[in-house]
């Protein structure tokens, strides 16, 4: 199973156990974090490579995949990406390194996906 199949199987997964629990508090939360992503002020695009940069320095692998998927359905080229792993590792500082580490791994089977 790809990278790409796995975590996209986990992620659904867990969330229709969380979201099962109609917890509501959660549930708009959920819905909160879809509605930041919608298109506004900023375009889709732009707020997902802010959401990519946020997610690199604050460390949160789910969430850098999730971005990364957003950024390769919205068209975000490899430059574009490779700025933000820049941008992301002189803010975030040394640590945030694994993490580019594994966001290039996830971003190349991205690629690889389109023409496999």
């Amino acid at each position: 199973m790809s990278l790409i199949q796995e975590f996209n199987d986990y992620r659904s997964k867990m969330n229709e156990v969380i979201l099962a629990h109609d917890h509501l508090p959660l549930k708009r939360f959920f819905s909160l974090d879809n509605q930041m992503y919608q298109e506004g002020a900023l375009p889709v695009k732009t707020k997902e490579l802010l959401g990519l940069v946020a997610s690199m320095v604050l460390r949160c692998d789910d969430c850098i995949k999730y971005h990364l998927q957003k950024c390769y359905e919205n068209k975000v080229s490899t430059e574009e990406i490779y700025d933000v792993f820049a941008i992301a590792n002189m803010v975030g500082g040394s640590i945030c390194i694994p993490h580019t580490r594994r966001a290039a791994e996830f971003w190349e089977e991205l690629l690889r996906s389109e023409v496999g």
